[in-house]
């Protein structure tokens, strides 16, 4: 079967397919896929089966990562938490994947990634006999369904996380803002800084932000909740169809009892119930941050597994001596200047993808 591929930032085919497909996602879309290519320089493309000339009836994206550090990859799709396959035809999507795959060459540091949200609907069997991807890494991840009412979506929440907590916000005082401004984003990132700072990585870069502000416009929006004349804590969330996305949050950890984070989250859905949106995607945790995973279980929601995907088979897990290099690396990245950490995030994030 013949593989075609296409550019998504210049086809008008593929924004047109997206909007009709009921798993397109933002991280899917052109828009997504431009700040990628703007702020990392990497080169994204789709895979598809439909000729040139044609409605496209399916379709995978990708972007190639081009490292010295970490290796060259296609990765569907870089940054995002999840990116369904958008296929029909199980041969088609087999053929695609066939396609990407040997379009690597035979170097052990290259390697195609792919993010579906559900994995049983690709016949995991299938996909590891025939197509030969491998399960890579895995997350939870959580959907809270919003079509209930508010008062049920309210109930439906733990008693101690977040309903006795939302009224501590209430009581405290504290005040919301939302939007897309300079100002906005200023708050957001300093809280970003921050936080990363506390789990010792270094922050995306703001430019990173600022193009996807620049790009996708309306479905971007900034939260912030301060006390005062003090931001405590911040979220961006992103915009699709029917879907809200929290991508991105942070706080000042000496304001936690002030409950920001859940304010912002509660803030969120009621404004997406307001919208009409069925979906408040969470997002993506680490197995190993079972805080995080408690946090969003806490609102109601299921706790599902989310699997990625690798061809060929993801390398062993890493030695003891990487191991220790990492702590010691921890330990330096803990202890760098704030312009230090945001030069190294600006290094660093284009090799990580």
């Amino acid at each position: 079967m013949t593989v075609y591929r296409i550019d998504p930032l210049s086809d008008p085919r593929w924004a047109e397919f997206l909007l009709a497909h009921p798993k397109a996602s933002i991280f899917h879309t052109p828009g997504w896929l431009a700040c990628l290519r703007e702020t990392y320089g990497y080169e994204p493309f789709v895979l598809t089966t439909s000729p040139p000339g044609t409605a496209l009836t399916n379709g995978l994206p990708f972007c190639r990562i081009k490292s010295w550090l970490t290796g060259e990859r296609l990765v569907s799709v870089p940054f995002a938490d999840h990116c369904d396959p958008l296929f029909d035809r199980v041969e088609d999507f087999y053929s695609v994947l066939e396609q990407a795959a040997r379009g690597l060459g035979g170097s052990s540091r290259k390697h195609v990634e792919i993010r579906p949200l559900d994995s049983t609907v690709l016949d995991a069997a299938g996909l590891s006999g025939n197509a030969g991807f491998h399960e890579g890494r895995t997350f939870r991840i959580h959907l809270l369904d919003l079509k209930p009412s508010l008062d049920n979506l309210l109930r439906s929440c733990d008693k101690n996380s977040v309903q006795r907590r939302l009224r501590r916000a209430d009581r405290e005082g504290l005040t919301y803002e939302e939007g897309t401004s300079p100002a906005l984003l200023k708050k957001f990132f300093d809280l970003q800084v921050m936080t990363r700072r506390r789990h010792v990585v270094p922050p995306q870069p703001i430019l990173w932000f600022r193009h996807l502000i620049e790009t996708l416009g309306e479905q971007v929006k900034i939260r912030v909740v301060s006390t005062g004349e003090i931001p405590i804590a911040s979220i961006l969330t992103l915009t699709y169809k029917r879907s809200v996305i929290y991508k991105y949050g942070c706080s000042d950890a000496k304001y936690n009892n002030l409950a920001g984070t859940v304010f912002l989250f509660w803030k969120t859905i009621q404004e997406a119930k307001e919208r009409g949106a069925d979906v408040f995607d969470m997002g993506r945790s680490d197995l190993d941050n079972p805080g995080l995973i408690n946090f969003k279980s806490n609102w109601g929601t299921p706790d599902i597994p989310l699997t990625y995907w690798r061809f060929p088979a993801p390398s062993p897990a890493p030695a003891p001596g990487r191991a220790r290099a990492k702590m010691v690396g921890s330990y330096l990245l803990a202890r760098l200047p704030d312009s230090l950490l945001i030069l190294l995030g600006r290094t660093l994030y284009k090799h990580a993808g």
